[in-house]
């Protein structure tokens, strides 16, 4: 367990935008070393980090990054991408969620997205903030965000201070290229109730 490229990418973007999360619902999926879930807490949202109910070290380590920052209103749950659970559905409607890196086996895509959307449920203004690591250039999410009616906002890097090989005085994201992303309903001009 490290901290990826992505994650430095991911906790820039929140930094960038920590006026806007003090009071705002957060939810990490696959959080592992947690440091944008981290980065968020410590800016003021209400966060909870998840990681695979089946992986109870992710669980571990996610807490140990709460202890280490202090952090001990941070709630830690497992989620397994794909399946219904207790803790998927004791959620409450979250404002945000944060994504680093979890688009990595595209095996993984369609069961990822799924949660997302059924989280999309309980609040559809709700904004999934990504970032991944371009590995090849035959994965794609269109397909899938197109099946579960979402929509896709690519996010430059510059625009909040990410195009460098190391951001935040470490050595990461370093050379790999990295994209950010937000992705919501597709359709934004939907009357909920």
């Amino acid at each position: 367990m490290y901290v990826w490229p992505c994650a430095v990418v991911l906790a820039q973007y929140l930094w960038f935008h920590r006026g806007s999360l003090p009071g705002k619902a957060v939810l990490e999926i696959g959080a592992g070393v947690s440091l944008p879930g981290i980065v968020a807490a410590k800016c003021g949202a209400e966060v909870i980090l998840s990681d695979s109910s089946e992986l109870p070290h992710c669980l571990a380590i996610c807490r140990e990054s709460c202890q280490m920052n202090n952090l001990p209103q941070v709630h830690v749950v497992g989620l397994t991408w794909g399946h219904v659970s207790r803790d998927l559905l004791a959620l409450p409607p979250q404002d945000i969620i944060l994504a680093s890196d979890v688009f990595f086996e595209p095996e993984d895509f369609e069961d990822i997205l799924t949660t997302v959307y059924f989280l999309m449920q309980k609040n559809p203004k709700v904004k999934l903030w990504s970032t991944y690591q371009v590995r090849s250039a035959d994965w794609s999410l269109e397909a899938l965000l197109y099946k579960w009616d979402m929509k896709c906002v690519h996010i430059p890097l510059e625009s909040f201070g990410a195009d460098k090989e190391d951001i935040a005085e470490s050595a990461l994201p370093g050379r790999h290229t990295v994209e950010m992303l937000v992705i919501s309903f597709a359709k934004d001009n939907l009357n909920y109730t």
